[in-house]
């Protein structure tokens, strides 16, 4: 049996959460959905567990963590699905995610959700996943290396969501370079999509941007920053969904 630590995790959050499960699995294989560069392509033996983490934006799977899962070939290896959130609601985005991996050959045996400071508004679920957190999902991985090992039935996980899944747009934050930006074009190589051109790493390209806030959080110099009064407005919006720490949960 092989593990694969599979990530979709630009600011990081996602990537901890992951590779604290993956840990009560033993050794384990990463896959990096974030690096642009590489080859996504990928066959899975059936005994194989694959760790499948995205953090949700507006409900929904990142669309270019689908387009890279998309290469992926299951072949009936078991799937643990891991959805970040910042501690709105992950709304459609489990159910997405499970939807589709079982498209592409996978057998779900478990699902987490787990909440993570938001990528745009820290002040909600400021500094999670903390150390309970990850001692909650150390536990939970346990409950499901477990299942795996006991051989449980392959029944179907009762996963929540809709389905048409909610509509997702994007927003309109998206990142610009200040005054403190020395064009080192760290940004510009890390960046999910490429929307930064290298040769001008001053710029983006809104049109390719998908809000991640990977070049914010990278950024040596604190250059990089959203327009201070939307995200204001836009906390104002979420604070009565947000001000209440959210839990993690374990679908099995």
């Amino acid at each position: 049996m092989k593990v694969y630590a599979i990530y979709f995790s630009p600011t990081g959050s996602t990537e901890t959460i992951v590779k604290v499960i993956a840990n009560e699995f033993g050794n384990y294989h990463e896959f990096d959905l974030s690096k642009r560069e590489q080859d996504f392509h990928q066959n899975f033996a059936p005994d194989d567990v694959c760790i499948i983490g995205v953090p949700s934006y507006g409900g929904r799977v990142p669309s270019v963590a689908l387009e890279r899962i998309k290469n992926f070939q299951g072949n009936n290896a078991k799937a643990i699905l891991v959805v970040s959130y910042g501690n709105r609601a992950y709304d459609d985005t489990v159910r997405e995610l499970s939807e589709f991996v079982e498209n592409k050959g996978f057998y779900c045996a478990a699902a987490i959700t787990a909440v993570a400071e938001h990528s745009i508004m820290h002040q909600f679920a400021t500094g999670r996943p903390d150390k309970s957190d990850q001692k909650e999902l150390a536990q939970f991985a346990k409950k499901i290396l477990d299942k795996i090992n006991n051989g449980a039935a392959c029944e179907k996980l009762n996963i929540p969501g809709n389905f048409p899944y909610r509509e997702y747009k994007g927003v309109p934050l998206k990142p610009k370079a200040g005054g403190k930006c020395t064009s080192c074009g760290l940004c510009a190589n890390l960046c999910p999509v490429g929307a930064i051109p290298l040769d001008n790493p001053k710029k983006t390209d809104k049109n390719l941007c998908i809000s991640c806030m990977r070049c914010i959080n990278i950024c040596p110099n604190n250059a990089r920053k959203v327009n201070s009064l939307l995200v204001k407005v836009a906390s104002k919006k979420m604070n009565a969904a947000c001000k209440i720490q959210k839990q993690n949960e374990l679908f099995i």
